[in-house]
């Protein structure tokens, strides 16, 4: 029998800058290092619940921070891959992969020796001489206990522990269903059908084609930075609304049907929440975040939801006069908005979209990024072509402070693949912490841009939109990088979900800017163009996203035991008034979000983190200078320092002295008066 200790995933990563070592990475290693890692674990979770001393945060809070070292390892780096390079090997065990990290989380919060341990030390936390990131500690850690069941009866822990598992399954087939859908599905289109089409997307589409072996040809994909290019620029309506039938009707029935996955999903986590003594899951999901519970999110969000619909009723009436002054003879549809919207804003400011793109190359737009964290906070991105990815396309940066010193590893995976799930996200393969010594962190970034053709990738031309993406990502990578905590429970991005998306939306504030787009070369009335331009469809934007947001929050306060969440979209939808050619931005049977990610009754903290965002930036602002050296010392101090290591209106207050003005997004989405 192997030695499980030879089992390279379970070795301790000894690449440069403690970088993991791709090139050692098997498939079929993860499922016999996760047997070995979870035994390792509860060892040390048994010696800490059997400890003869009385518990004190050390001796328990503290040794739970330090237990499971191993674990951490392989299960980041899996769902790293399994995200991002999601192999055969890879989905063949994702599911176990899933059930077992399930139970074993579970196993912990249901241990009533280590229970006894952390409810002691969380009563005597105001007495105990422990320090205020550590009292918080002490309560995020007993919360989670509760949430995980830890006060539940016997049968009752049983049950939670068979929701969770059957939770975590849901949760996997669902991805995997719309991975599955979005790969089977290509648009194919010869040389007559590009009308329209930026010379970029059309070599990015070739290139698809030529993959395959269909040289002529033209693959546009379900990808959605495919999906917004086409629609935005085809001068075909019938293959718009063909795309857009086909992005929308994704697992929307037949084979990877994600309607019954939905179904069940929603009665667990209703059921769950009402074992656990929350009215419904929406309650129990938000009792830890900014909100403190769903009535505030809904307000924030019905206080966008009218001045939005109005706005976009105003847009609408536009697009179809444009429609009419064509003699189009239709009327305006979802498939048309994109691409009419687009002859708005030429028409009004001078702004084509395909003109901005030429500027706009990845390598260009990723260094604009690195550039601005320079101004910003003092930072340095060195690439390391010694430090391997997972794939050729994944890049590794050293980053450093203005001093030199280390501040963490970086890696950029940004070109659109198969095996990746769509979208776009940032990851940790090791987190900020110094409990035992200064560990740095270890942070990826991966989006699915729609690559140029080889062998120069770095020519992928982004939209505008695209850019503010990355943008986005890398100011999440950001919070990672640049957290300073003792605790790794505490690091980085580790915060309330309405918080966590603060730091991302306050970046994408720069790649709009002038200072950042006269970079590119993008020439001055392009710019004026841009800037001018960011106010309009902002109706259109507002809806989109906060349909999504009260859809998410309603669906997750039904009470019924049993809901046809078909039947209940299409009713709420109806009630809310959406506007049919604008829609929810992600249908349910793809709403990957709320049913294979964190987001569940929280879709709501794109807005929420928006309104801090907004008024963060207004501050920068205010100075004359965006990159206000002051102000931006404080930001990183006060947010992206402190990770969660206090309560999140306390970093807010301590960088801007003040709460937040809700106000600010009002004026951000340019609907004061709508």
């Amino acid at each position: 029998m192997t030695d499980p200790i030879a089992n390279p995933l379970l070795q301790p990563w000894t690449g440069p800058l403690g970088a993991p070592l791709f090139a050692q990475v098997r498939d079929e290693d993860f499922l016999p290092a996760l047997t070995t890692a979870i035994g390792w674990h509860e060892a040390e979770i048994a010696a800490i619940a059997g400890q003869e001393a009385p518990a004190t945060f050390d001796n328990s809070i503290a040794a739970l921070e330090r237990s499971g070292e191993a674990l951490a390892r392989v299960r980041r780096l899996f769902w790293t891959l399994s995200s991002a390079q999601g192999t055969p090997g890879i989905r063949t065990i994702e599911a176990e992969i899933s059930a077992r990290l399930s139970a074993h989380s579970v196993a912990i919060s249901h241990n009533d020796a280590l229970v006894a341990r952390i409810f002691a030390v969380h009563a005597a936390r105001r007495e105990s001489g422990l320090i205020p990131e550590q009292i918080r500690l002490v309560e995020s850690s007993h919360a989670g206990f509760l949430r995980g069941g830890a006060a539940l009866a016997p049968a009752d822990k049983e049950r939670f522990a068979a929701i969770d598992a059957r939770l975590s399954a849901l949760s996997v087939q669902f991805g995997q269903n719309v991975l599955a859908a979005t790969a089977a599905w290509v648009l194919d289109l010869g040389p007559e059908d590009l009308t329209g089409l930026p010379p970029a997307m059309c070599e990015a589409a070739a290139g698809r084609a030529a993959a395959k072996g269909q040289a002529g040809r033209y693959h546009v994909t379900l990808d959605r930075t495919d999906f917004e290019g086409f629609l935005t620029f085809s001068q075909r309506r019938d293959l718009r609304e063909t795309l857009w039938r086909a992005f929308t009707d994704r697992c929307d029935g037949g084979t990877y049907d994600n309607w019954p996955i939905i179904a069940e999903t929603l009665a667990l986590r209703r059921e769950r929440a009402v074992l656990l003594g929350y009215v419904d899951h929406a309650h129990y999901a938000l009792e830890d975040s900014m909100a403190h519970d769903p009535e505030a999110a809904t307000d924030l969000m019905r206080q966008l939801w009218e001045p939005g619909k109005r706005r976009a009723a105003e847009e609408a009436a536009e697009l179809q006069a444009l429609i009419d002054a064509e003699s189009g003879g239709f009327a305006l549809a979802p498939w048309d908005w994109r691409f009419y919207a687009e002859q708005v804003r030429r028409a009004r400011y001078a702004l084509d979209g395909a003109a901005v793109a030429a500027h706009l190359r990845l390598d260009a737009v990723r260094q604009a990024a690195f550039d601005t964290a320079a101004r910003l906070y003092g930072l340095s991105f060195t690439r390391r072509a010694d430090i391997a990815g997972y794939h050729p396309d994944v890049w590794a940066w050293e980053v450093t402070d203005r001093d030199g010193g280390a501040v963490g590893l970086l890696y950029t995976d940004y070109l659109a693949r198969p095996d990746k799930h769509g979208g776009a996200w940032m990851g940790s393969l090791r987190v900020q912490e110094a409990m035992d010594g200064d560990v740095r962190p270890v942070v990826y970034l991966v989006a699915n841009f729609a690559a140029a053709p080889p062998p120069d990738r770095g020519a992928t031309r982004l939209s505008i939109d695209e850019a503010r993406t990355l943008f986005h990502e890398f100011g999440h990578a950001l919070h990672g990088l640049l957290s300073r905590v003792t605790y790794p429970s505490q690091s980085g991005t580790a915060v309330a979900r309405d918080f966590v998306e603060f730091p991302s939306k306050f970046m994408e504030n720069w790649i709009v800017s002038r200072e950042v787009l006269a970079g590119f070369g993008v020439p001055d009335d392009l710019i004026v163009a841009i800037r001018q331009a960011e106010a309009y469809g902002q109706g259109f934007a507002t809806v989109e996203l906060i349909g999504c947001s009260l859809v998410d929050l309603a669906v997750h306060q039904q009470t019924a035991a049993e809901t046809d969440p078909r039947a209940f979209v299409a009713a709420e939808l109806d009630r809310l008034g959406m506007p049919p050619e604008v829609g929810m931005r992600h249908h349910f049977p793809y709403f990957t979000h709320i049913f294979d990610g964190g987001y569940s009754a929280a879709y709501y903290s794109y807005a929420w983190s928006e309104a801090l965002d907004a008024d963060a930036f207004e501050a920068f602002i205010e100075t004359g200078d965006i990159f206000d050296p002051q102000l931006a010392a404080r930001f990183r101090d006060e947010i992206l320092s402190a990770g969660d290591s206090r309560d999140p209106m306390e970093s807010f207050r301590a960088f801007l002295g003040r709460a937040p003005d809700a106000q600010a997004l009002m004026r951000a989405r340019h609907l004061v008066g709508a």
